[in-house]
This record gives structure tokens, sequence and C-alpha cells, in this order.
């Protein structure tokens, strides 16, 4: 099965990508056909993924542009049937490469994607704060593209990721109303990913408020009702933009 899977993670060149891809080399079982890793810098050094264990990796540039953006090149460079999506910010269990084959095999003609689980861990010694219990709330959240698999013809269907949406927050969400206007279903596989809680600092806030602006824009392209739909509670809007919100 994961010969027709492509794994794509879009970077900007974090220390967790490594902690990832030590995961990913790492662990137990069959490898996909590639690993594509999308620079979204505009500058940089290039990247040095390799590693014994790792399937075969590509990297490829955006010079910038946001996550919507680099996925966009990422599932358009990748040619196998099945699309992977990863955050550099994550950690896979030991074996999510055969959960995930495990995930996609047989699943329906009209099943366009399965989203992996998600743990965040939190402080055991004393009460969490605003941010982690934000970031928290990934665990529960619908359709984001931590890990989150489509079928390529899919995403094909709908022309991809909108990349009108700048930051790394509701991008997902617009993809999954779209792909599941076209009569597919989205489902929830049964392997796992840690998301570790990244510390904050003092423009978070600005950042989580900068997330309105996609609020407007979901609004005006799927009507008052997306949240709904989405799964969106306003609730999630902190902890959802907490995530990736150093990329914007």
């Amino acid at each position: 099965m994961l010969e027709q899977v492509t794994v794509v993670v879009p970077t900007i060149g974090r220390p967790s990508l490594d902690v990832l891809l030590d995961a990913l080399a790492a662990a137990p079982g069959p490898r996909p056909a590639e690993l594509v890793l999308v620079d979204d810098r505009p500058v940089g050094e290039p990247l040095r993924p390799e590693r014994p264990g790792l399937p075969p990796v590509r990297v490829v540039r955006t010079g910038g542009g946001g996550p919507a953006r680099a996925r966009n090149l990422g599932w358009r460079t990748a040619r196998t049937g099945w699309i992977a999506f990863l955050d550099d910010d994550v950690v896979t269990d030991p074996d999510w490469y055969e959960r995930l084959a495990a995930d996609l095999a047989a699943l329906p003609a009209d099943v366009a994607g399965s989203q992996g689980r998600v743990r965040v861990p939190l402080p055991a010694d004393r009460r969490p704060t605003d941010w982690e219990r934000g970031t928290a709330g990934l665990a529960t959240s619908s359709w984001i593209t931590a890990d989150l698999a489509y079928r390529r013809a899919a995403l094909a269907a709908v022309g991809g990721f909108d990349e009108r949406f700048p930051r790394a927050f509701r991008e997902d969400s617009d993809l999954a109303l779209r792909v599941m206007d076209t009569g597919s279903r989205l489902v929830r596989g049964e392997r796992w990913i840690t998301h570790p809680v990244r510390p904050a600092d003092r423009w978070v806030s600005v950042r989580v408020q900068a997330g309105n602006a996609d609020d407007v824009l979901m609004r005006r392209l799927h009507g008052p009702g997306w949240r709904d739909r989405a799964d969106a509670a306003l609730g999630r809007r902190p902890q959802h933009t907490a995530v990736t919100g150093v990329r914007s």
C-alpha cells in the first residue's frame, strides 16, 4: 500500500524538522514511495535531510509563500495515488508507517481522505497555560493537515489548497469543505502523532488575531454555516492558529 503514498512535509527549517525526520528514519515497517520536503523559506542554506532509514527524499523550494502554496507544490510534485501531509513540528509514533498503510488499505472509493490522531503532552506538575490548553485542542480538531492523507485525485479535482489563505489557519478546513462538496467523505484513521507545545513569544496574541481575516474569507466562500460543517468552534481559533502561527 505504501508504495502508492508520498509523504509531503512543508517546512521553514525549524529544529523540530530534525526530530520528525529522526522518528521517520527509526520507525520499522514498509516505507512510502517518497518523502517530499517543501522548503518554504525565501532564503537559507539547503536542507540536509539525509539519514539512513528514510524513504527516498526530494527537496523542493517555493521561495516563500506560506503553507498552502508549499503543500500544493508538494502534492503536485508527487505521482502517487495518495498524499500524506505531515507538519514539520510533529513526531510520528514508531508504528506510523504500518498504521498509515492499514488506514488507507481498501478504503471505499468515496473516501477522499484519512486523518491521523493527535496527542498534545501537557505539564503534569502545574496547570497548563492558555497557550498550552489552546494547542491541546488539536487533539479534537477535524481535518487538520498536521497528519492528513488525501487521494491525489481528490486534491486535483478541487485544485488543491486555496493560496488566498496565507497562514497555517483555515486553509485545511477550506480544502476539506471543498472536497466534501464533491460528495466525498473524510474519515479518521488509527495512526498517531505527537504535537509538542512550542514556546510562545510576546507576539503570539497578534498572530492569533490575524486569523480573523481567514474566518472572514471562510464565511465568504462557504456561507454563514461553515463552522458547523468544518467542526470549527469559535474556541478553536487560538489553538489552531497557535500551532503554526510563526509561519505567517
